[in-house]
């Protein structure tokens, strides 16, 4: 049985793909109170890509593993997500180029490469209504929790709390990026979906058995 004191790339990369299907109507409706309402759809195709070349993956390395699922979303994930997560996990990969194995402070690595390359790719930031405004609290909260020596469930688990105080929190701003930006004020009132979507992403992976 494998254990989650080393990440098992495999695991989460494979919890996301489920997270991301089975919430493909939720995430479209949030999505349609400002936006174009596909972002559901579009992430769902995306990972069912993924899940269905499941086998074809080299997932032995983590790295390769990793750019062969870049590879996948950004050609199969429309609209602007698919570039943003793709990006997301190509810089991921480079972030465990080489390594055997993949522990906590490597997987804050990972997740700050993923922020990084979003920024430069969606020229957004945190603050401007974007999953970032999820991601990067997360990703703060998996750095202490790594920092203390926190093991892999406890460390999901204050991840996936900062990422959904955070992504309420985007119903108070105004959307400057994406779609949603030429709705202008009205975009003030609901969260952000793709904040939305980080948070119920973790939330999962926070539920699921120490061991599969």
């Amino acid at each position: 049985m494998k254990t989650r004191s080393i990440i098992d790339t495999e695991f989460v990369v494979r919890s996301i793909a489920e997270t991301a299907i089975e919430n493909e109507a939720a995430f479209c409706e949030l999505d349609s109170v400002v936006g174009d309402g596909d972002f559901g759809y579009s992430l769902a195709r995306g990972f069912e890509k993924v899940l269905e070349e499941w086998d074809v993956y080299d997932r032995t390395d983590s790295s390769v593993f990793l750019q062969k699922i870049a590879r996948t979303i950004t050609s199969r994930l429309g609209g602007t997500s698919g570039p943003l997560w793709g990006t997301a996990f190509l810089r991921a990969s480079s972030a465990v180029r080489g390594l055997d194995t993949v522990g906590g402070a490597d997987v804050v690595a990972m997740l700050r490469a993923a922020i990084e390359g979003i920024k430069e790719r969606g020229k957004s930031d945190v603050g401007d209504k974007t999953l970032l405004d999820a991601l990067v609290p997360a990703t703060d909260a998996v750095e202490a929790a790594v920092a203390k020596g926190s093991s892999f469930e406890k460390t999901v688990e204050e991840a996936a709390k900062a990422a959904r105080e955070a992504a309420e929190a985007t119903s108070s701003l105004q959307a400057r990026r994406g779609r949603a930006s030429y709705t202008g004020e009205r975009s003030i009132g609901s969260p952000d979906a793709g904040a939305i979507a980080v948070a119920v992403i973790l939330e999962r992976l926070s539920t699921l058995p120490r061991a599969r």
